[in-house]
């Protein structure tokens, strides 16, 4: 027993010699009289049957500016010749053989879409003939075929690139094209980082085209990808988002700060560097990516709030020549759209304005001089009351002048503490002072009052773009989920 596998290592070189023998000679009976310049039939007239069979083993590169799929494929091409059988009794069992592809016929079978500027179709690898005439020719091929690419939803977009092969001077007459399966075989695939394979259908066609007669069949494979999102998601879209929340923060900031302009101005612009990367990346066609819909809705959004800022801002720094703010104005909103807002000035509580904020100021004279207080009554009572120690003065002196006999000192003759015509000039100085200081009091209160409707406006636009962020937001990354 142990003496067989020497016997058998022996006898090996021969039975491959022979075998090389018989394949040499094979060869030579093959090809005496063969030509590969003619379609191998015995009737002209009858069509011949090529199965194809695609094998996609890679994506290599989607170009969506061009509109151009970059793939690696296998593809194998199955047919019968006519001409290359034998009896593989007469030739040592031997049933199938190897050689060079050039050797023999082949169908012209193109790619009918391809892309590719210097056609270098598929690789020129070696058959395999069987004893029966059937020859299979599986060959590695680069292809660059044309896709129409629709970026409508864009970075959450499919796309379907068909790849159509069919035979370019043979009609279907004398060529005609089977599917070797129903899809193309996805399982050697190499899985791409941006683009998912969701599957590979084939179909055949049968076209008669405007210059022929003759039907022409193809066989169309139509490749389903998907992308991958996440990468456009972190990369485009989150920062978007988040530039686009601080659009409304602009709203929020004091606008005696001076940076609320500059914000809007600085957010319009981050978001034009990104729908530039996004526009160098896309076909220039009518069909706006959804991203860049979005990157433009924000920017109109940012622009309206700038130009919203800029108008309140008047509002805000209006001076105290402005006119007061109409009574519509302060019923909706300051009584109104202040509590919504919760909009309070210093000293105001949430449920009511203080007192103290009412209160107009107080006037007091000590010592000849005019001392100005929080009270407007106390500057009547004192008027009132130096008013009737004038009235005392004036019947005293009138009393002493009738029953004394003397004259009535004049204005310039009398003390200037009891003289009444000194007491009304004060008392015309207390009252210019105290009129002065209501126009300045009111003129602050209307400039308050404006303060605070554009305050009031900044919060109420503020919690509106605020809305309108959350809901573009929601909306788009709801196309990812």
């Amino acid at each position: 027993m142990r003496l067989l596998p020497l016997i058998s290592l022996c006898l090996l070189p021969g039975v491959l010699g022979a075998q090389g023998k018989f394949a040499y000679k094979l060869m030579n009976d093959l090809f005496a009289n063969y030509s590969n310049a003619l379609r191998p039939v015995e009737d002209m007239d009858k069509a011949m049957n090529v199965t194809l069979q695609i094998t996609l083993s890679q994506i290599i590169d989607m170009d969506e500016r061009n509109q151009i799929l970059m793939a690696y494929l296998w593809i194998r091409q199955v047919w019968f010749d006519s001409y290359l059988r034998w009896n593989k009794e007469d030739y040592d069992g031997l049933d199938t053989i190897r050689i060079p592809s050039s050797y023999v016929w082949r169908p012209d079978i193109v790619l009918y879409n391809s892309a590719d500027d210097q056609f270098t179709g598929s690789m020129e690898t070696n058959v395999v003939i069987r004893y029966d005439g059937q020859i299979m020719w599986d060959s590695p091929a680069i292809t660059k075929s044309s896709c129409k690419v629709d970026v409508s939803f864009f970075p959450f977009d499919g796309q379907q690139c068909r790849l159509t092969f069919g035979s370019w001077t043979y009609n279907g007459n004398q060529i005609d094209i089977l599917n070797g399966l129903d899809t193309g075989d996805l399982t050697d695939f190499v899985e791409n980082v941006e683009w998912e394979v969701l599957g590979m259908p084939a179909k055949k066609n049968v076209i008669t085209y405007g210059c022929c007669s003759e039907p022409y069949p193809d066989v169309t494979y139509t490749l389903m990808l998907k992308r991958r999102a996440s990468f456009y998601i972190f990369n485009l879209l989150l920062p978007c988002v988040m530039i686009s929340f601080l659009a409304p923060l602009g709203f929020y900031l004091p606008a005696d700060s001076g940076e609320k302009v500059s914000l809007g101005v600085t957010v319009l612009l981050a978001l034009t560097v990104f729908q530039l990367l996004v526009a160098e990346s896309m076909p220039p066609s009518e069909n706006v990516p959804l991203i860049g819909k979005y990157y433009i809705a924000t920017m109109i959004m940012i622009t309206a709030s700038t130009a919203l800022t800029i108008f309140i801002m008047n509002i805000h720094h209006c001076g105290p020549e402005a006119k007061p703010v109409p009574l519509w104005a302060k019923k909706f909103f300051l009584k109104y759209m202040s509590r919504i807002f919760f909009v309070y000035e210093v000293g105001e509580s949430c449920s009511r304005p203080s007192p103290e904020a009412e209160r107009p100021p107080k006037v007091q004279v000590m010592n000849r001089e005019a001392k100005l207080d929080n009270s407007a009554s106390n500057v009547k009572n004192w008027q009132e009351s130096v008013a009737k120690k004038n009235a005392a003065m004036k019947e005293d002196l009138d009393w002493k002048q009738e029953n004394e006999g003397e004259k009535r000192p004049g204005c310039g003759e009398c003390p200037k503490l009891q003289c009444l015509c000194h007491n009304e000039r004060l008392l015309k100085n207390i009252e210019y002072m105290a009129s002065c200081f209501r126009e300045q009091k009111a003129a602050q209160k209307r400039t308050g009052e404006w303060k605070k409707v554009a305050k009031v406006m900044d919060r109420f636009f503020m919690w509106v773009f605020f809305f309108m962020v959350f809901i573009m937001s929601v909306l788009i990354i709801g196309k990812a989920i």
